[in-house]
Protein backbone atom coordinates (compact mmCIF):
# COMPACT_ATOMS: atom_id res chain seq x y z
CA UNK A 1 0.00 0.00 0.00
CA UNK A 2 1.85 2.97 -1.53
CA UNK A 3 1.59 6.30 0.82
CA UNK A 4 2.07 9.61 -0.62
CA UNK A 5 3.46 12.35 1.31
CA UNK A 6 3.04 15.35 -1.14
CA UNK A 7 1.37 18.46 0.21
CA UNK A 8 1.26 16.09 3.71
CA UNK A 9 2.60 17.04 6.72
CA UNK A 10 5.49 15.12 8.53
CA UNK A 11 6.51 15.05 12.41
CA UNK A 12 9.65 13.96 12.56
CA UNK A 13 10.32 13.14 16.50
CA UNK A 14 14.09 13.58 17.40
CA UNK A 15 15.00 16.35 14.32
CA UNK A 16 18.07 17.34 16.03
CA UNK A 17 19.70 13.80 16.05
CA UNK A 18 22.04 12.62 13.71
CA UNK A 19 19.08 11.03 11.62
CA UNK A 20 16.43 12.91 12.45
CA UNK A 21 18.47 15.93 11.27
CA UNK A 22 19.47 14.11 7.74
CA UNK A 23 15.47 13.23 7.48
CA UNK A 24 15.06 16.62 7.70
CA UNK A 25 17.07 17.26 4.50
CA UNK A 26 16.06 14.84 2.92
CA UNK A 27 12.22 16.01 3.22
CA UNK A 28 13.42 19.44 2.09
CA UNK A 29 13.46 17.89 -1.52
CA UNK A 30 9.78 16.76 -1.04
CA UNK A 31 6.49 18.55 -1.47
CA UNK A 32 5.62 18.26 2.15
CA UNK A 33 5.62 20.40 5.20
CA UNK A 34 7.70 19.18 7.99
CA UNK A 35 6.84 19.35 11.70
CA UNK A 36 9.28 19.44 14.34
CA UNK A 37 10.29 20.28 18.12
CA UNK A 38 12.95 21.05 20.23
CA UNK A 39 13.79 19.42 22.88
CA UNK A 40 13.01 22.36 25.38
CA UNK A 41 9.47 22.80 23.56
CA UNK A 42 8.80 18.87 24.11
CA UNK A 43 9.28 16.65 26.55
CA UNK A 44 8.85 13.28 24.49
CA UNK A 45 8.93 11.27 27.92
CA UNK A 46 5.94 13.98 29.05
CA UNK A 47 2.95 11.74 27.94
CA UNK A 48 0.70 14.75 27.91
CA UNK A 49 3.21 16.71 26.21
CA UNK A 50 3.21 14.47 23.27
CA UNK A 51 -0.29 13.71 23.24
CA UNK A 52 -1.49 17.52 22.91
CA UNK A 53 1.54 18.07 20.61
CA UNK A 54 0.24 15.56 17.61
CA UNK A 55 -3.34 16.39 18.22
CA UNK A 56 -2.94 20.09 18.08
CA UNK A 57 -0.37 19.66 14.93
CA UNK A 58 -2.38 17.15 13.58
CA UNK A 59 0.62 15.63 11.28
CA UNK A 60 -0.43 12.87 8.40
CA UNK A 61 2.66 11.24 8.80
CA UNK A 62 5.56 10.63 11.60
CA UNK A 63 8.83 9.30 11.76
CA UNK A 64 10.09 8.10 15.11
CA UNK A 65 13.71 8.82 14.88
CA UNK A 66 14.21 10.28 19.12
CA UNK A 67 16.49 7.86 20.82
CA UNK A 68 18.74 7.67 23.56
CA UNK A 69 21.89 6.49 22.09
CA UNK A 70 25.92 5.60 22.70
CA UNK A 71 28.44 2.74 22.09
CA UNK A 72 29.33 0.01 24.05
CA UNK A 73 30.34 2.02 27.22
CA UNK A 74 27.46 4.12 27.23
CA UNK A 75 25.28 1.46 26.49
CA UNK A 76 27.65 -1.09 29.75
CA UNK A 77 27.52 2.07 32.21
CA UNK A 78 24.14 3.22 31.88
CA UNK A 79 21.62 0.43 31.54
CA UNK A 80 18.19 1.78 33.13
CA UNK A 81 18.16 4.89 31.16
CA UNK A 82 19.04 3.31 28.12
CA UNK A 83 16.08 0.72 28.28
CA UNK A 84 13.24 3.78 30.25
CA UNK A 85 13.68 6.10 28.22
CA UNK A 86 13.93 4.49 25.32
CA UNK A 87 10.63 2.79 26.17
CA UNK A 88 8.68 5.76 27.37
CA UNK A 89 9.89 7.92 24.33
CA UNK A 90 8.40 5.23 21.90
CA UNK A 91 5.54 4.25 23.96
CA UNK A 92 4.33 7.87 24.28
CA UNK A 93 4.71 8.81 20.39
CA UNK A 94 3.31 5.66 19.08
CA UNK A 95 0.01 5.49 21.39
CA UNK A 96 -0.40 9.67 20.37
CA UNK A 97 0.00 8.90 17.18
CA UNK A 98 -2.57 6.61 16.81
CA UNK A 99 -5.02 8.61 19.00
CA UNK A 100 -5.11 11.62 16.79
CA UNK A 101 -5.42 9.89 13.37
CA UNK A 102 -1.65 10.02 11.91
CA UNK A 103 -1.89 7.87 8.72
CA UNK A 104 1.43 6.26 8.65
CA UNK A 105 4.02 5.64 10.92
CA UNK A 106 7.96 4.73 10.81
CA UNK A 107 9.45 3.73 13.96
CA UNK A 108 13.16 3.28 13.79
CA UNK A 109 14.66 0.50 15.52
CA UNK A 110 18.83 -0.87 15.33
CA UNK A 111 20.69 -3.54 14.09
CA UNK A 112 21.56 -4.08 17.69
CA UNK A 113 17.64 -5.94 17.88
CA UNK A 114 19.22 -9.66 16.78
CA UNK A 115 20.92 -12.03 18.64
CA UNK A 116 24.79 -11.89 19.29
CA UNK A 117 25.49 -15.27 16.95
CA UNK A 118 22.77 -14.50 14.35
CA UNK A 119 23.61 -16.43 11.07
CA UNK A 120 24.97 -14.19 8.64
CA UNK A 121 23.70 -12.09 6.77
CA UNK A 122 21.42 -11.60 9.51
CA UNK A 123 17.09 -11.62 7.85
CA UNK A 124 14.18 -10.25 9.39
CA UNK A 125 13.24 -13.62 10.88
CA UNK A 126 16.05 -13.93 12.90
CA UNK A 127 14.53 -11.84 15.35
CA UNK A 128 14.05 -12.98 19.14
CA UNK A 129 15.24 -16.76 18.23
CA UNK A 130 18.70 -16.49 20.81
CA UNK A 131 20.01 -14.64 23.22
CA UNK A 132 21.06 -10.80 22.61
CA UNK A 133 24.36 -9.11 22.32
CA UNK A 134 24.94 -8.43 26.62
CA UNK A 135 26.89 -4.75 26.43
CA UNK A 136 23.59 -3.75 24.69
CA UNK A 137 20.81 -5.56 25.54
CA UNK A 138 19.14 -2.67 27.62
CA UNK A 139 18.90 -0.50 24.10
CA UNK A 140 17.71 -3.96 22.29
CA UNK A 141 15.62 -4.83 24.01
CA UNK A 142 13.65 -1.15 24.01
CA UNK A 143 13.97 -1.37 20.39
CA UNK A 144 12.14 -4.53 20.23
CA UNK A 145 9.31 -3.54 22.45
CA UNK A 146 8.76 -0.51 19.94
CA UNK A 147 8.50 -2.72 16.98
CA UNK A 148 6.31 -5.09 18.53
CA UNK A 149 4.32 -2.26 19.50
CA UNK A 150 3.75 -1.24 15.80
CA UNK A 151 2.86 -4.63 15.07
CA UNK A 152 0.64 -4.73 17.86
CA UNK A 153 -1.19 -1.54 16.65
CA UNK A 154 -1.43 -2.59 12.99
CA UNK A 155 -2.98 -6.22 14.37
CA UNK A 156 -5.32 -4.55 16.75
CA UNK A 157 -6.46 -1.33 14.95
CA UNK A 158 -5.12 -1.78 11.38
CA UNK A 159 -2.70 1.25 11.93
CA UNK A 160 -0.10 1.61 9.00
CA UNK A 161 2.34 1.78 11.18
CA UNK A 162 6.06 0.16 10.11
CA UNK A 163 9.37 -0.53 12.10
CA UNK A 164 12.66 -0.13 10.21
CA UNK A 165 15.96 -1.44 11.48
CA UNK A 166 18.99 0.62 10.47
CA UNK A 167 22.42 -0.72 10.54
CA UNK A 168 25.33 0.99 11.92
CA UNK A 169 25.46 4.92 10.57
CA UNK A 170 27.99 7.65 10.86
CA UNK A 171 27.84 11.23 9.05
CA UNK A 172 26.94 14.81 9.50
CA UNK A 173 25.62 15.28 13.36
CA UNK A 174 27.45 12.21 14.18
CA UNK A 175 28.86 12.54 18.08
CA UNK A 176 32.15 12.78 18.66
CA UNK A 177 32.65 12.02 21.95
CA UNK A 178 34.96 9.46 22.59
CA UNK A 179 33.40 8.19 25.67
CA UNK A 180 30.08 7.74 24.97
CA UNK A 181 30.32 7.82 20.76
CA UNK A 182 30.11 5.10 18.25
CA UNK A 183 32.99 3.56 16.75
CA UNK A 184 33.00 5.29 12.92
CA UNK A 185 32.89 8.95 14.96
CA UNK A 186 35.55 7.60 17.41
CA UNK A 187 37.93 6.67 14.55
CA UNK A 188 37.65 10.07 13.00
CA UNK A 189 38.25 12.09 16.15
CA UNK A 190 41.24 9.25 17.28
CA UNK A 191 42.78 9.75 13.74
CA UNK A 192 42.72 13.43 13.71
CA UNK A 193 43.81 14.22 17.10
CA UNK A 194 46.67 11.75 16.18
CA UNK A 195 47.34 13.69 12.60
CA UNK A 196 47.86 16.87 14.75
CA UNK A 197 49.75 15.68 17.32
CA UNK A 198 52.13 13.85 15.13
CA UNK A 199 51.37 10.52 16.48
CA UNK A 200 53.24 7.31 15.25
CA UNK A 201 50.52 4.78 15.86
CA UNK A 202 46.48 5.05 16.51
CA UNK A 203 45.02 2.45 19.07
CA UNK A 204 41.17 1.28 18.65
CA UNK A 205 39.34 -1.27 21.00
CA UNK A 206 39.10 -5.13 20.73
CA UNK A 207 41.42 -7.27 18.70
CA UNK A 208 40.13 -5.32 15.33
CA UNK A 209 38.78 -8.65 13.51
CA UNK A 210 34.85 -8.17 13.76
CA UNK A 211 32.97 -7.43 11.10
CA UNK A 212 30.35 -4.39 10.84
CA UNK A 213 28.30 -2.93 8.42
CA UNK A 214 28.36 0.68 7.90
CA UNK A 215 26.29 3.31 6.21
CA UNK A 216 25.93 7.02 5.58
CA UNK A 217 23.43 8.55 7.17
CA UNK A 218 22.20 10.84 4.37
CA UNK A 219 21.65 6.82 2.27
CA UNK A 220 19.55 5.86 5.61
CA UNK A 221 17.45 9.06 5.50
CA UNK A 222 16.72 8.62 1.55
CA UNK A 223 15.65 4.86 2.02
CA UNK A 224 13.90 5.54 5.06
CA UNK A 225 11.47 8.15 3.08
CA UNK A 226 11.25 5.80 -0.02
CA UNK A 227 9.72 3.02 2.84
CA UNK A 228 7.66 5.51 3.95
CA UNK A 229 6.15 6.23 0.64
CA UNK A 230 6.48 2.21 -0.25
CA UNK A 231 6.38 0.13 2.27
CA UNK A 232 3.11 -1.74 4.47
CA UNK A 233 3.77 -4.77 6.05
CA UNK A 234 4.09 -6.01 9.65
CA UNK A 235 7.52 -7.05 9.62
CA UNK A 236 10.10 -4.62 10.17
CA UNK A 237 12.40 -4.65 7.31
CA UNK A 238 16.01 -4.31 7.44
CA UNK A 239 17.63 -0.23 6.06
CA UNK A 240 21.49 -1.24 5.15
CA UNK A 241 24.67 -1.86 2.25
CA UNK A 242 24.87 -5.41 2.25
CA UNK A 243 28.61 -4.87 3.34
CA UNK A 244 30.96 -5.24 5.84
CA UNK A 245 33.92 -4.92 6.66
CA UNK A 246 36.31 -5.25 9.62
CA UNK A 247 37.06 -2.78 12.10
CA UNK A 248 40.94 -2.48 11.62
CA UNK A 249 40.08 -2.37 7.89
CA UNK A 250 37.57 0.81 8.43
CA UNK A 251 40.05 2.11 10.74
CA UNK A 252 42.75 2.16 7.90
CA UNK A 253 40.40 3.62 5.14
CA UNK A 254 39.96 6.28 7.86
CA UNK A 255 43.86 6.65 8.73
CA UNK A 256 43.91 7.21 4.15
CA UNK A 257 41.02 9.69 4.69
CA UNK A 258 42.83 11.94 7.24
CA UNK A 259 46.06 11.31 5.39
CA UNK A 260 47.62 9.98 8.45
CA UNK A 261 50.50 6.98 7.99
CA UNK A 262 50.55 5.61 11.66
CA UNK A 263 50.15 1.90 12.89
CA UNK A 264 47.10 0.29 14.33
CA UNK A 265 47.81 -1.09 17.73
CA UNK A 266 45.00 -3.05 18.88
CA UNK A 267 43.43 -3.69 22.58
CA UNK A 268 42.30 -7.35 22.88
CA UNK A 269 41.35 -6.42 26.55
CA UNK A 270 38.47 -4.28 25.70
CA UNK A 271 35.59 -5.93 24.21
CA UNK A 272 34.20 -6.46 20.84
CA UNK A 273 30.91 -6.57 20.83
CA UNK A 274 29.24 -8.92 18.29
CA UNK A 275 31.70 -10.99 15.87
CA UNK A 276 29.47 -9.89 12.97
CA UNK A 277 26.70 -7.85 12.17
CA UNK A 278 25.68 -7.87 8.10
CA UNK A 279 22.18 -7.19 7.45
CA UNK A 280 20.51 -8.90 4.40
CA UNK A 281 18.61 -6.12 2.91
CA UNK A 282 17.39 -8.24 0.25
CA UNK A 283 13.89 -7.26 0.86
CA UNK A 284 14.93 -2.82 1.06
CA UNK A 285 16.42 -3.52 -2.23
CA UNK A 286 13.87 -5.74 -3.70
CA UNK A 287 12.12 -2.71 -3.54
CA UNK A 288 13.98 -0.38 -6.02
CA UNK A 289 16.22 1.07 -3.32
CA UNK A 290 20.25 0.84 -3.49
CA UNK A 291 22.64 3.35 -1.60
CA UNK A 292 24.51 6.07 -3.05
CA UNK A 293 27.36 6.19 -1.16
CA UNK A 294 30.65 3.61 -1.07
CA UNK A 295 32.39 3.79 2.21
CA UNK A 296 35.22 5.17 1.21
CA UNK A 297 33.60 8.09 -0.10
CA UNK A 298 31.32 8.49 2.79
CA UNK A 299 34.17 8.36 5.60
CA UNK A 300 35.54 11.43 2.93
CA UNK A 301 32.05 13.14 3.47
CA UNK A 302 32.22 12.37 7.03
CA UNK A 303 35.54 13.58 7.80
CA UNK A 304 34.89 17.31 6.08
CA UNK A 305 31.59 17.52 7.73
CA UNK A 306 33.84 16.32 10.94
CA UNK A 307 36.03 19.49 10.30
CA UNK A 308 33.33 22.15 9.13
CA UNK A 309 32.04 21.59 12.95
CA UNK A 310 35.28 22.38 14.06
CA UNK A 311 35.93 25.37 12.27
CA UNK A 312 32.34 26.57 13.08
CA UNK A 313 33.04 26.13 16.27
CA UNK A 314 30.41 23.66 17.08
CA UNK A 315 32.85 20.97 17.91
CA UNK A 316 36.00 21.26 20.21
CA UNK A 317 39.06 19.26 20.79
CA UNK A 318 41.00 18.40 23.64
Amino acid sequence: MSFSIDRKTVFIAGHNGMVGSALVRRLARENCTVVTAARADLDLRNEAAVDLFIRKTRPDAVILAAAKVGGIMANKTYPVEFMLDNLIIQNNVIAASYNAGVEKLLFLGSSCIYPKFADQPITEDALLTSALEPTNEAYALAKIAGLKLCEAYRSEYGADFISAMPTNLYGPGDNYNLDNGHVIPALIRKAHEAKLAGASSVEIWGTGQVYREFMHVDDAADALVHLLKTYSAAQHINVGTGQDTTIYAVTQTILDVVGLDAAIITDPSKPDGTPRKLLDVSKLFATGWKPRFSLEAGLADAYATFLSAIDRGELRLR
